[in-house]
């Protein structure tokens, strides 16, 4: 792809401002897990800094450059000032802009599938509204767990619904987009339901939207592929495992603050499955964004296989009742996050560098 006109600096601010959300939120995380760190506030809302901040600013932005308006900028703008607003210590002015943020996001998805008419793009805007439900249940005064598990699918809806329009010409059996329609609208019955039922309900849903994926997803064929296709495959395929991993404990034990089962399944969710899907797709979306062409090396592979060791080591931790174990695995998960973006940096660079010689 070549780049076309002049490099967008205003997404590279947008984007700056997400990667600052990005660092203070993985800050928060390592300070609960006892890193000191000054940055108190962070720890407390580490979960809505990372699922509403960093992600509403970078898919805000994703989604505003593809409907082309001005207005549809807002939303990241507004999800990345909710974040620094709730660092500030004003946590219903953040929650507001969260809300405002995914706002913005929904007319632009509103928009953007008038132009293109896809069942994806409907599964795209139920994500966003699943995200405006758990942050209006955070404006209101609700208690954190009650919008985890919105603010989760959201991403989860968000990242299936891109798997369905990179995928929408993969040839699959009559009964997987209706048996998927159920799934998706499973998903965002659960969350109607009272606890502990929502968390064991969603949990199931995940089950099924891991072996959904798992069969039908064009991972399957492009891991036998070579160099960046078989890179995005891997880290897909990896991140199913985790989305599975994350919906058995979430139906098994449901989502209880404080135990074991809690942290194991949140962060198999966020981190496994999530983020797995960001190191598979950054490759592919950021140069869209950003106008610029990423290059790839499989030395990629290396932060994406020390981001589940990770968690891996975490799930140690966690089984052996051993804190220091689960400790070191918050640092490594963001060794791993803050070297894949470091070495999409310096690859895009030593590439620049090469043309300039």
């Amino acid at each position: 792809m070549r780049r076309r006109g002049p490099t967008p600096w205003p997404r590279f601010a947008l984007l700056g401002l997400g990667m600052s959300v990005l660092v203070v939120g993985i800050a928060g995380g390592l300070l609960r897990l006892g890193w000191p760190l000054p940055v108190p506030l962070a720890a407390a809302w580490h979960g809505p800094l990372m699922l509403c901040g960093f992600f509403g600013v970078v898919i805000g932005l994703e989604r505003a450059v593809a409907v082309g308006q001005a207005w549809a900028y807002g939303s990241p703008v507004f999800s990345g000032l909710g974040a620094w607003a709730l660092l500030a210590g004003q946590a219903q002015l953040g929650f507001a802009g969260f809300a405002l943020g995914s706002a913005v996001l929904l007319a632009a998805t509103v928009a953007a599938a008038r132009r293109q008419p896809e069942p994806f793009m409907g599964v795209l805007a139920l994500a966003v509204v699943a995200a405006l439900f758990g942050q209006g249940l955070w404006w209101l005064g609700a208690p954190l767990r009650a919008g985890l598990l919105p603010a989760f699918a959201f991403l989860v809806l968000t990242i299936t619904a891109e798997r369905l329009e990179l995928s929408r010409y993969v040839p699959r059996p009559p009964q997987a987009a209706p048996l998927l329609a159920v799934i998706v609208l499973a998903l965002l019955a659960a969350l109607a339901l009272p606890e502990p039922w929502d968390a064991h309900a969603f949990g199931l849903g995940l089950v099924a939207l891991a072996a959904w994926l798992g069969a039908w997803d064009l991972a399957r064929n492009t891991v036998r592929q070579r160099g960046l296709p078989r890179f995005v495959a891997v880290a897909l395929l990896l991140g199913y495992v985790q989305l599975l991993a994350a919906g058995l404990l979430l139906a098994r034990c449901g989502l209880q603050a404080g135990t074991a089962s809690y942290d194991a399944a949140l962060h198999a969710l966020g981190l496994g499955f999530i983020f797995s899907m960001v190191f598979g797709h950054a490759p592919v979306i950021a140069p869209a964004v950003l106008r610029v062409q990423l290059r790839y090396h499989a030395v990629l592979y290396l932060p994406l296989a020390v981001l589940h060791a990770s968690l891996l080591l975490r799930g140690a931790g966690l089984a052996l009742e051993q804190p220091a174990l689960r400790r070191q695995s918050g640092l490594v998960s963001a060794v791993a996050i803050g070297s894949f973006v470091l070495l999409l940096v310096l690859l895009n660079l030593f590439k620049r560098s090469r043309r300039s010689h």
